[in-house]
């Protein structure tokens, strides 16, 4: 029996069971020929309001999909790391734009606290003066690695403190906070207390000293006694364990998940949530006591509700916000080091508000330098700015999205951006492109002759690397629903790498019968095209640049369109874009300059 290119896909995606309800229906078998245009079935992924196209039993009201970066601390420049995190969650939006689903990102700064006070008279500042200079310092990086950011919160804005305001009311109305005396190891760089348990003597290999660190940080702490306001984070542990085990995937890595059920099971202390004004200026003062400030990370976590029109109006219900709001969020993406904060006082504070708690938490992990972690006093620190200049937005995009960790360190290596930008972008992707647009071969005749092909038909290697197309999409969106960009994007590539053998071994410039080039040639085009549709979010500025060069139409863009004979109009010869190698004017991926 005969099997159509839809059929294949779909047979591949199901005996597979690699892919999500969403991202199946997007690959449905149309009621119309493969030839004619799909309604709907996906669109450009800079775009995110048009029509969306979701599984039968989706609901047409579901609200868009809210992901955020962590927000960023302006007593310094931002590097790498910061980076990194912006990227993650970029690509995490720009999915689901390619999945036809309204997406919106947040990330921005944050503004107050001791060591921005310290800061900023260090630099003989007002402290506002010198959080302006600094936040937009972190917007220019989101513009220059082309960030798709939707809201820039800063948490001194006055929206920002009529959130923080009103919570505090809550909690304090609903008797999880109260005044009292505290003392305990203080960290300023971290912004916390620590309770004598988490902190160990160390000495300072600079000066010989002894000093007081914190086990999980290696910050310096010192022994501070005020009176301040607490929350009442004891009484949340059973709240918190009952909703961990209920919700084994809520956070990503598991590892870092048995991290945080091991810390509440040992026992939760309570938390300051304010400090003396004295103290403690450049802060939210608290709103029934104006001689407290309030504690830094009560303030800054506020900032993920602060942007969904925090005080709701309509109450939120459980599963979505209440209003029109976009809460709870679909992903927090945050590094490792503040795991503590978002994966348990984060949800003790929503639950203390009854408040949806956030779907999903990805932490990723830290980028190094020469095995060693970055630090701008001895001078192994990567400035994100530069290397943008130096690679250029895509090419450092693809690197660090590429390598890096999310369980494990990535160590940032120049020759390796080097390497893996001519491995992947130039000798791969950008060869495949060159081949299958050479003069000798008629991409447009192949793409009109093989895209009602029968699979069935098909003999060896041709039905081999069919089945390898047919999972691309599907492998990928799996990656991506275990909020696993990396390994998403090594997927993809490999298709790209597999193609390049076959075309290889296929050797269609050695055929003298054009017709005979054709199969080879859409194939290895339908490579292209499906892996520039899946790349979009991963390096969105060259995979326009791709996909325009093949002639592949705007709305023929969408993660629906990443199968097999899903586009029968396309490959018709356009100037401007050549694939290959070099630094020829026009050419998708020139070679960088390779000086170390």
């Amino acid at each position: 029996m005969r099997t159509s290119l839809w059929q294949f896909a779909q047979r591949r995606i199901v005996t597979k069971n690699w892919t999500c309800q969403r991202c199946l229906s997007t690959l449905r078998k149309p009621t119309f020929n493969v030839r004619t245009t799909i309604p709907g079935a996906g669109g450009s992924a800079s775009t995110s309001t048009r029509r969306r196209k979701y599984s039968s039993d989706a609901k047409a009201e579901e609200k868009p999909y809210y992901v955020t970066t962590p927000i960023f601390y302006v007593n310094a420049d931002p590097h790498i790391g910061h980076l990194y995190s912006m990227l993650v969650t970029d690509v995490l939006k720009r999915w689901q734009q390619l999945l036809g689903r309204k997406a919106l990102l947040s990330t921005g700064t944050d503004e107050h606290g001791m060591k921005i006070q310290q800061a900023a008279a260090q630099a003989n500042i007002p402290p506002r003066e010198f959080c302006d200079m600094i936040a937009e310092t972190f917007k220019n990086l989101a513009k220059a690695a082309n960030i798709s950011y939707d809201f820039f919160i800063r948490t001194s804005s006055p929206a920002h403190a009529e959130a923080v305001e009103h919570v505090w009311h809550r909690l304090q109305d609903s008797g999880y906070i109260y005044a009292g005396k505290h003392s305990g190891w203080y960290s300023i760089s971290d912004e916390t207390f620590y309770p004598p348990s988490s902190t160990h003597t160390a000495i300072d290999p600079t000066t010989g000293q002894k000093q007081q660190i914190s086990t999980e940080t290696g910050r310096v702490v010192e022994w501070t006694e005020e009176t301040n306001y607490h929350f009442r984070l004891s009484a949340m542990a059973p709240r918190l364990l009952e909703f961990y085990r209920a919700n084994p995937n809520w956070l990503v890595p598991r590892e870092r998940y048995n991290e945080v059920i091991a810390a509440v099971e040992g026992g939760l202390e309570d938390l300051s949530v304010s400090r003396p004004r004295s103290r403690l200026h450049w802060g939210i003062p608290v709103p029934t006591d104006p001689q407290q400030t309030v504690y830094v990370w009560l303030d800054a976590l506020i900032n993920y509700l602060t942007n969904t029109s925090y005080p709701f109006t309509p109450p939120p219900t459980a599963t979505g916000g209440g209003g029109g709001s976009i809460w709870p969020a679909n992903t927090h993406v945050i590094g490792k080091d503040i795991l503590r904060f978002h994966a348990i006082y984060w949800p003790a504070f929503l639950l203390a508000l009854n408040l949806p708690l956030p779907q999903r938490i990805l932490t990723h992990a830290h980028w190094t330098m020469n095995r060693r972690k970055m630090s701008k006093s001895s001078g192994n620190v990567v400035n994100p700015f530069h290397a943008l200049d130096r690679f250029g937005v895509d090419a450092l995009r693809f690197y660090l999205l590429l390598e890096g960790g999310i369980v494990d360190d990535g160590d940032y290596d120049v020759r390796a951006v080097l390497d893996r930008y001519k491995k992947g972008c130039a000798d791969g992707l950008g060869n495949l492109v060159g081949r299958i647009r050479g003069k000798k071969f008629d991409l447009e005749r192949a793409v009109k002759r093989y895209a009602g092909l029968d699979p069935d038909s098909l003999a060896r290697p041709e039905s081999d690397h069919l089945v390898l197309l047919g999972g691309t999409a599907s492998g990928a969106a799996k990656k991506m629903q275990e909020l696993t960009p990396n390994l998403a994007l090594k997927h993809i590539m490999n298709t790209v790498y597999e193609t390049n053998k076959y075309l290889h071994h296929a050797a269609p410039w050695a055929l003298t019968d054009p017709a005979a080039q054709d199969l080879p040639i859409y194939l290895s085009g339908e490579a292209v095209r499906i892996a520039g549709i899946l790349l979009q979010p991963f390096m969105p500025g060259k995979m326009k640049e791709l996909l325009d060069g093949l002639g592949v139409r705007e709305e023929r863009r969408g993660f629906g369109r990443a199968v097999v004979g899903a586009d029968a109009k396309y490959g018709a010869r356009v100037e401007g874009v050549e694939g290959g190698e070099g630094k020829r004017r026009g050419v998708l991926f020139p070679l960088l300059d390779e000086e170390v």
